[in-house]
């Protein structure tokens, strides 16, 4: 007789990065609850890029939630240093201020999606949607 034993189930990884501690804490919620793993988190653009590169190589994040408004580095500035190291990376802009403009310069630069703050509680679905299919 053969045992076969399942599979371990790893959550997809999660990189925060926020200059709000009550955002980044209300987007660790809905993600956990959601069955995602947060990896870490960071408050400012230095701050993400030099954790950014601490996690790649792997475990690189599946998904990196990047607010655009912060002191120092924008999350555009940020997104397109982490895409110039490691093309192909998923990052969501994460923004309460996402109007035509930051939406045009974040799709030239190969960020995956646009999401407003509004939709906090929305982060499972909208990261499921946009991971690859197994």
């Amino acid at each position: 007789m053969t045992v076969t034993t399942p599979q371990a189930v790893i959550a997809p990884s999660v990189f925060v990065v926020d200059d709000e501690p009550e955002m980044r804490m209300l987007a660790r919620v809905f993600l956990e609850r959601g069955g995602f793993s947060v990896v870490d988190e960071a408050e400012d653009g230095h701050q993400a890029l030099e954790r950014f590169d601490d996690l790649n190589p792997p475990p690189i994040p599946s998904v990196v939630l990047l607010d655009n408004r912060m002191p120092g580095l924008t999350g555009l500035e940020v997104a397109e240093q982490m895409l110039s190291r490691h093309p192909g990376q998923i990052i969501i802009l994460f923004s309460a201020h996402l109007d035509a403009e930051v939406k045009e310069r974040a799709r030239s630069l190969g960020i995956t999606a646009c999401v407003s703050k509004m939709e906090a509680s929305r982060l499972p679905e909208i990261i499921r949607s946009l991971l690859p299919q197994d």
